[in-house]
């Protein structure tokens, strides 16, 4: 069995979601090849280094400067979105007609379906979040979403069955077009939960601050970090994720900075750490629920369902949450008062499940 595997180029959660289906298909005997594009080619030769990588089109997304310009920026850009998922929906059937994949895997890229093989959607956000003064249009999303679900065999979510799960609203939706089926929470670090952490000798706390998503948004946020860490006593850590830089470390004050961090180290970095900020996309939400980590969510602005999803695990208990422009560090101090803590995931393993039943 050949497959072939597309993640999502708009920032590196939809990459690192992806490691664990792609183990479990090798685990299970299948020969995977993966689509990258230049950002996150680094990151999955790193981590699977004699799997064949294939270049494939790029979004080439860039966030507006201020959020609340998402709206019609979305509107201005959809001719270019609409053509590059025609673009590779051809890529796709060329591929499969090239190289013979029997299965083609999708992590949210809406036209990566080939009608000469079997093809999966993932998605977590099957509900499209919007601001609340167009809450009525969430409808209009849904529909829209459902249009693009038709064209795969089946669609997995990365969460579990019963609401709320880990993704709330956003992954919990009535009626879909093809079968669906919940795969369980998806990180990278799953097998590494008891990894050993440090022994806490640190004066004032240990942050560790983990920098994601797409420009500008992405250098906003580091650029707000590193100004707030400086004045919160500790010492903190901060993972800039570029993992096409290197594994470049080197020390600014009390900030301790990584362009990357190879998995383990990353993972003893969060268990290392009194809290962990990050911009609390669903790929960070699953891999620090596996991690154990106290989180403080800051959403990107513009990026609605973060701010959803930042909300819903506030309310729950499960992590505190601040809105990007009230990010200062006596928030931060504030928030470091919340008695929170993410749900560890289930024990079954609902990925394994679904792949082999595939296969």
């Amino acid at each position: 069995m050949k497959v072939f595997v597309a993640p999502l180029d708009w920032g590196l959660g939809h990459a690192t979601r992806c490691v664990p289906v792609i183990r479990e298909f090798l685990r299970n005997g299948a020969e995977v090849e993966i689509a990258v594009v230049p950002a996150n080619a680094a990151f999955f030769r790193e981590v699977f280094p004699e799997v064949r990588q294939r270049i494939a089109p790029s979004y080439n997304i860039v966030y507006p400067k201020h959020g609340f310009n998402m709206g019609l920026w979305l509107l201005k850009k959809s001719s270019h979105l609409n053509a590059v998922i025609r673009y590779e929906h051809r890529y796709a059937e060329e591929m499969v007609e090239r190289h013979g994949y029997d299965v083609v895997f999708s992590d949210n890229r809406f036209g990566f379906y080939s009608t000469r093989a079997h093809s999966v959607y993932m998605t977590h956000q099957r509900r499209i979040a919007f601001p609340p003064a167009l809450s009525t249009l969430e409808g209009i999303g849904i529909r829209w979403h459902n249009s693009l679900m038709k064209k795969f065999d089946e669609v997995w979510v990365p969460d579990v069955e019963g609401f709320p799960g880990y993704a709330g609203a956003l992954s919990h939706v009535e009626g879909c077009p093809v079968p669906l089926r919940y795969v369980g929470l998806l990180s990278r670090f799953a097998g590494l939960e008891t990894l050993g952490s440090g022994d806490g000798s640190t004066s004032g706390r240990n942050v560790l601050a983990i920098v994601s998503g797409v420009e500008p948004a992405r250098t906003q946020f580091e650029t707000a970090l590193r100004q707030i860490l400086a004045q919160v006593p500790g010492e903190h850590v901060m993972v800039l994720g570029k993992p096409q830089k290197g594994t470049r470390s080197w020390k600014e004050g009390n900030v301790e900075f990584h362009n990357h961090l190879p998995t383990e180290e990353f993972a003893r970095a969060v268990r290392n750490a009194d809290w962990v900020i990050s911009r609390g996309g669903y790929s960070t939400v699953m891999d620090l629920a596996f991690l154990g980590a106290r989180c403080i969510f800051v959403p990107t602005p513009g990026q609605f369902e973060q701010t959803v999803l930042a909300r819903e695990l506030s309310s729950a208990g499960y992590a505190a949450y601040i809105p990007a422009h009230s990010f200062t560090a006596g928030a931060l101090e504030k928030a470091f008062q919340a008695k929170v803590a993410l749900p560890a995931p289930p024990r079954e393993d609902l990925l394994q499940a679904a792949v082999r039943e595939l296969l």
